[in-house]
């Protein structure tokens, strides 16, 4: 089979424009510069110069929706956090935090259909915070990711409003035997709103449909789904203590 050519991206220049938003919306915690206009001057620069002349204006039309977005994260995360000090710390801290700024900034570069951009974008992420989400994956306003390390969010996911999730979670898919026939299915599951899924829990499939206000406990292994308002568990394991002496 003959390789296909494609024209790849520059990745330096993507993950500058990256950089370049973290100014926009947060300009006093990532580097000395307090210009919004200027930064977003270069990360426009940038995005154009390297991803996409075209598609420039379409992206920076959802600077303010995005601003939105993380406002919400960054306070679902304070809420549900006794740990956190403030939401400064948050922002400049918190991997989880981190993993759903780069994500919702590849979403929106995923659906202009620049999908390499995008995984450049997410791999970032997934390097700086061991999160793994796809590009393709939809995620709802204030989204909480606890501590993080491990989380896989498949690329057909979708996931509602106020979902708060755990390290160690996998929503992915049941089967890949198919391989790429897949490509245009949906394999991974969807959560409704005001969700719970603790740590090591994973909801596999894409006929699998988490309700409304579901608690999902740890080590959970779900391929089913849960309908609204319930809360589910696995049995409380056999313990055995053995006297070391």
């Amino acid at each position: 089979m003959e390789l296909e050519i494609i024209k790849y991206p520059n990745k330096k220049g993507i993950l500058l424009f990256v950089e370049h938003l973290k100014r926009v919306f947060y300009p006093r915690l990532y580097g000395k510069f307090t210009n919004i206009k200027k930064e977003e001057d270069k990360a426009k620069y940038y995005f154009s110069k390297y991803i996409s002349k075209d598609k420039t204006n379409q992206f920076f039309s959802n600077i303010n929706k995005l601003k939105e977005a993380y406002d919400k994260d960054v306070q679902a995360i304070f809420d549900g956090d006794p740990a956190a000090d403030s939401l400064t710390e948050i922002i400049s801290t918190y991997p989880g935090f981190t993993a759903i700024f780069y994500h919702r900034i590849a979403h929106i570069i995923y659906e202009l259909d620049l999908p390499i951009v995008a995984r450049i974008i997410s791999e970032e992420a997934h390097f700086l915070t061991g999160v793994d989400i796809h590009p393709g994956a939809k995620i709802g306003e204030s989204f909480m990711i606890d501590h993080g390390t491990g989380i896989v969010i498949g690329e057909t996911t979708v996931i509602g409003s106020n979902v708060r999730i755990y390290q160690g979670v996998t929503l992915g898919a049941l089967s890949l035997t198919g391989g790429h026939k897949l490509k245009d299915t949906k394999r991974h599951p969807t959560i409704g709103n005001n969700v719970v899924i603790y740590s090591g829990a994973s909801i596999l499939g894409g006929e699998c449909v988490i309700g409304d206000n579901v608690v999902i406990g740890s080590n959970v292994f779900l391929t089913e789904s849960v309908p609204a308002d319930t809360k589910v568990i696995i049995k409380k394991p056999d313990l055995v203590v053995i006297n070391k002496k």
